[in-house]
């Protein structure tokens, strides 16, 4: 009996998911039957904008290392991004601890967030030589700050009257900010996590544009001189799906610490 309740209760729940994707996967549907149509009836060269079927044929069709170049790119988001929020998520936490610091810091940091990634991109490349590690650092550099910002409030916005009453309760600092300030901050915290995801992946696109030997944004570079648009597109594409990617694995986390965090309160 209680198998069969929990088997009704998994359907009931994957229903419930089917149903609340469903408008955004019948979106993506329509928009690559407008794309096919617009083709096919509008008799566009191939070269202006290919078809989806000859935007997939490329996986197979050419010998560009999808696969390797493809990893390459994802390389660079993910470390450039991790780097992002471990940093940007520390500096928020001793922000919150010392106001002094963040009096002292910030202002450099909105400074230093004030120069155009662009310009420092020949900078890394001077520096670091071509390669994955200057442009996850370009990457870390242009999601840093938005998780900083959002972070920093979200510690900053906790209810005084709450945090007085912990205090109250001769309560550790470490304590007050483990049980009050962290869970109260995961909304923003989350929040600037899936700006900087979407920055992230711009960051290590706009890298391998300025300079690298791998990666799809290189390969954009390159099938462009060929006119190979479908090439271009399926790249565009495999960029969107590893930055879908990585915002997915953001809400997954998101849902998975906020669950818990209710289940322990």
């Amino acid at each position: 009996m209680i198998t069969e309740l929990s088997g009704a209760s998994s359907q009931k729940a994957a229903s419930l998911r089917l149903r609340r994707h469903l408008p955004g996967i019948l979106s993506h549907m329509a928009l690559i039957a407008v794309w096919y149509l617009f083709v096919t009836f509008g008799h566009v060269p191939s070269f202006v904008m290919p078809s989806p079927v000859a935007t997939v044929a490329t996986l197979a069709g050419k010998n560009y290392d999808w696969f390797g170049n493809s990893l390459v790119t994802a390389s660079e988001i993910f470390s450039g991004y991790i780097l992002a929020v471990i940093v940007g998520v520390l500096l928020a936490i001793a922000f919150s601890w010392s106001r002094a610091a963040e009096d002292a810091v910030m202002p450099l940091l909105v400074s230093l967030n004030m120069i155009p990634k662009v310009a420092l991109g020949p900078l890394f490349i001077v520096w670091f030589s071509y390669g994955i590690f200057p442009n996850a650092i370009i990457a870390f550099s242009i999601s840093f700050f938005p998780i900083l910002l959002n972070t920093a409030r979200g510690f900053r916005e906790v209810e005084p009257e709450l945090l007085e009453l912990v205090r109250s309760l001769k309560s550790s600092k470490w304590q007050t900010f483990m049980k009050i300030q962290l869970p109260s901050a995961f909304p923003y915290i989350f929040s600037g996590m899936k700006i900087g995801a979407i920055l992230a992946v711009a960051g290590a696109l706009v890298g391998e544009f300025l300079g690298s030997s791998r990666g799809l944004g290189y390969l954009m570079l390159q099938v462009q001189v060929t006119l190979d648009t479908a090439a271009m597109f399926m790249a565009v594409i495999l960029i969107t799906l590893i930055g879908v990617v990585l915002y997915g694995l953001v809400i997954g986390l998101e849902r998975l610490l906020i669950v818990r965090d209710a289940r322990v309160q």
